[in-house]
């Protein structure tokens, strides 16, 4: 484990930008969040060092709360489906792969900060229900309620080839 907060970042900065980066899908987003919390965590880095098993841990689980609760997202970067998309012809190229996981990107971007953050909790960092339950600060049923109607509107809106 790093010794003081400046090897903190500099060990795991990217890792946390890649991870802001999985939940909102947008990487001056991701860079913005990542540097909110660390602003915040930079005067008492010292006592989290000392009260926190797990320093990281504590420091994703500020980054997911404060993607849940940012209202400074632009509105110019969410965008909703009129109809819902036309199956495409899944094909085992590059281009057809990359096309699917776009389409993913954007649907999840259409998904409330809470259902997708329950999502990538769960299927991006593998965590268990009752993890991401006291992650986002909330009960395991609203987490399983959460997942339910993330996957719901995912099914909804993407093509079979590409439901996770």
């Amino acid at each position: 484990m790093p010794d003081t907060f400046e090897e903190f970042v500099v060990a795991r900065g990217d890792g946390l930008t890649r991870f802001a980066y999985v939940l909102c899908g947008d990487h001056q987003l991701a860079e913005d969040l990542v540097q909110e919390v660390l602003a915040r965590m930079y005067s008492r880095w010292p006592r989290i060092e000392r009260e926190v098993d797990q320093p990281e841990a504590y420091v994703r689980t500020a980054v997911v709360r404060e993607y849940v609760s940012w209202r400074r997202r632009r509105s110019s970067t969410e965008s909703a489906f009129a109809d819902v998309p036309e199956p495409r012809a899944v094909g085992d190229d590059q281009a057809s792969r990359q096309a699917q996981r776009d389409e993913l990107w954007h649907v999840l971007a259409v998904l409330p900060r809470s259902q997708r953050a329950v999502l990538v909790l769960r299927y991006y960092e593998d965590l268990p229900d009752a993890e991401i339950a006291r992650v986002l600060g909330c009960g395991v049923t609203t987490v399983r309620g959460y997942a339910l109607r993330g996957l719901t509107r995912l099914r909804v809106m993407l093509p079979a080839e590409v439901t996770p």
